[in-house]
């Protein structure tokens, strides 16, 4: 029976994506899995996205954010909606990307074997078939978040961060560390998310039988992506480097904006004036933190 398995709330949070957010959504209709409902929640899209979903895929919840909120911020409320509606879990998917018939069914079967099993995330490939996403690692020592492009082994194996881009997280985890940061615009969320989870006990894991095709459409604004993965980087180490890497976050952090004003000076390119925005806004958000804490002292 249906009431038999698990409640999966599909999330998928919308921006502009006229041009693959039907195929997403198809995708997870044609699961084998029986017991499901989806969200999709629209960041303020400026083209005809939503109306489309909503007129081939009327069953679907829609949630309308007032703005383009980005990744954590527009995706907060229909996680919200789906734990207030008793998920048992709630499945991140982004609105390019399209699921395998059983992935559902795969990700569900490996979380309920494994009880510490706080985060899943299938095999994420290119359109190519490459592969995408294996898993994650924190490579403290150069600031990034990496993705593995090899399958380590059949089975479910654990990993240092889930990507956003097809995430299955159990109710536990919200209920442990709460919701996604929104310090983060774009990017690195995800890996904070699993940070956070795996500081409470919980394990992320890659589960290489469970697949999802993504066709990464941010990759068609190169100098855009860049600034955001500069920014939210910064935010990232900032917030979650042990303390033995936290002498070296900084110096690393210097000879970066030094190699960064040399490509400006040099170069000039789009993606060198990204990276320079980013520090520069990187700076006024801990200008305005600082400026914060100095009031709220002045307060007492």
């Amino acid at each position: 029976m249906k009431n038999d398995f698990p409640k999966i709330f599909t999330v998928i949070l919308n921006y502009n994506g006229r041009d693959t957010i039907l195929k997403s959504l198809k995708s997870v209709y044609l699961q084998d899995y029986p017991n499901y409902e989806l969200v999709v929640a629209d960041n303020c899209s400026l083209d005809e996205s939503p109306a489309l979903a909503k007129k081939y895929y009327s069953g679907v919840h829609f949630i309308q954010n007032g703005e383009n909120f980005g990744f954590a911020a527009g995706n907060n409320p229909a996680i919200r909606f789906a734990l207030e509606k008793f998920a048992d879990y709630v499945f991140l998917l982004n609105n390019d990307a399209m699921l395998e018939k059983n992935t559902l069914s795969r990700l569900v079967k490996a979380a309920e074997e494994d009880k510490k099993a706080g985060i899943l995330s299938p095999l994420i490939l290119r359109a190519d078939g490459s592969i995408w996403y294996a898993g994650g690692k924190i490579r403290w020592f150069k600031m990034r978040a990496e993705h593995i492009f090899k399958i380590e082994k059949q089975e479910p194996y654990e990993t240092k961060f889930a990507s956003g881009c097809a995430m299955l997280i159990k109710k536990d985890v919200f209920r442990e560390i709460g919701l996604l940061s929104e310090k983060y615009f774009l990017y690195y969320e995800d890996a904070d998310f699993c940070v956070r989870a795996a500081k409470k006990g919980f394990k992320v894991l890659t589960v290489p039988d469970a697949k999802a095709v993504h066709l990464e459409k941010s990759e068609e604004v190169k100098s855009e992506k860049v600034y955001w993965l500069v920014l939210s980087g910064l935010i990232f180490f900032k917030k979650n480097a042990p303390a033995i890497w936290k002498p070296w976050i900084k110096i690393y952090t210097f000879l970066r904006k030094i190699k960064n004003r040399l490509d400006v000076k040099f170069k000039d390119d789009e993606i060198s004036l990204a990276v320079q925005k980013a520090y520069g806004d990187y700076k006024k958000i801990k200008n305005q933190k600082s400026k914060c804490q100095c009031k709220i002292q002045n307060d007492l």
